[in-house]
């Protein structure tokens, strides 16, 4: 049986890539593997469940794969080259072989490094134009976004409840160790009382078609400044996270800029958006999802905790973003 840790043994040798490569780096998530070789991008779903997300058959990770190729050309068409088979050839793991696959990786062309929006945030290297470029197309890409009464219902305050419970009920066996029982407390109450204060608001974007099949993950590591914008890595694995609000999908990029000290640039970027869009409801709904995406970026981090393949030194480093994720989410309460 080939097991995940042999194809990540294997494709850590340069030699077995089509392509020539003098190098390969891996990165890991809880949910995947991604080997980037000097002009390509290799990534690999792991055989998990984690209640959102269930990558446990290969039948599965075929089908994920491709959906993440299918949607994430939406908003980066020339990058995601396609699905790529890992076989056994003569019992050697080899990448677009003619044996029954055994594992799937999706391809993509290899994005400047340099000029990724969270690079260039740390070096103070992003204008207001550049946000305001990112505002118009992201208002563009929402304006022809699918929607329909299927995905208008994930905006419904039963989702919407449920969702923001379900981060509870994640996140609780952390509680004093990445977040407080204090902020826990304080944020639970925020949310709940924002939902159920906010319901009339709530129901009337669900009613105005403001529900659309979006990116869902839309924060400044995802977003290269290359030719033109590339928006890239979107959720696929969840319907549920990508059907939202357009507003929700602003206050994600937003808080994220809020995280990286840029509070001017976050404030450009939504002034932009709601210019272009038209969608003066935004600043009423900011605060919310701003501290909801905050804490969902506090979960993804507490997960990471509990993944048996990081180092010590990567899970130290999850637990300390956890920290930071918390307090930025709390910060939105006051």
């Amino acid at each position: 049986m080939t097991t995940l840790a042999d194809i990540i043994k294997t494709l850590s040798d340069p030699a077995v890539y089509p392509e020539h490569t003098t190098r390969v780096e891996i990165t890991q998530t809880q949910m995947s593997v991604v080997f980037l070789t000097d002009a390509f991008v290799y990534k690999i779903k792991k055989p998990v469940n984690l209640g959102y997300l269930d990558y446990t058959t290969l039948e599965k990770r075929k089908y994920l794969c491709e959906q993440e190729v299918r949607l994430n050309r939406r908003l980066c068409p020339d990058v995601y080259l396609g699905v790529i088979p890992v076989t056994l050839e003569n019992g050697r793991i080899t990448l677009a072989g003619k044996n029954e696959p055994v594992e799937y990786a999706v391809k993509m062309l290899k994005l400047p490094q340099d000029r990724m929006m969270d690079v260039l945030l740390a070096g103070n290297q992003v204008t207001p134009e550049m946000i305001s470029r990112v505002a118009e197309k992201v208002a563009e890409f929402h304006s022809r976004a699918e929607t329909s009464p299927d995905i208008r219902r994930f905006g419904s305050l039963e989702t919407i409840t449920f969702n923001t419970e379900e981060n509870f009920n994640q996140t609780e066996k952390y509680i004093g160790r990445a977040v407080t029982r204090e902020q826990y407390g304080r944020l639970m109450s925020y949310m709940r009382g924002f939902i159920r204060k906010s319901a009339p608001l709530l129901n009337k974007r669900v009613a105005d078609g403001r529900i659309r099949d979006c990116h869902g993950d839309l924060h400044a590591q995802h977003i290269c400044f290359t030719d033109g914008i590339c928006i890239y890595d979107c959720i696929e694995f969840n319907d549920r996270f990508r059907y939202v609000d357009v507003a929700a999908e602003v206050s994600f990029l937003a808080m994220d800029l809020d995280r990286w000290g840029h509070a001017g640039l976050s404030r450009q970027f939504v002034s932009a958006y709601v210019s272009r869009s038209g969608d003066k409801e935004i600043p009423a709904l900011l605060n919310f999802y701003k501290c909801y995406f905050a804490y969902v970026r506090a979960k993804v981090n507490c997960f990471r905790l509990d993944d048996a393949l990081l180092t010590p030194e990567e899970q130290s480093k999850a637990l300390v973003e956890a920290n930071k994720y918390f307090t930025l989410a709390e910060s939105y309460t006051e």
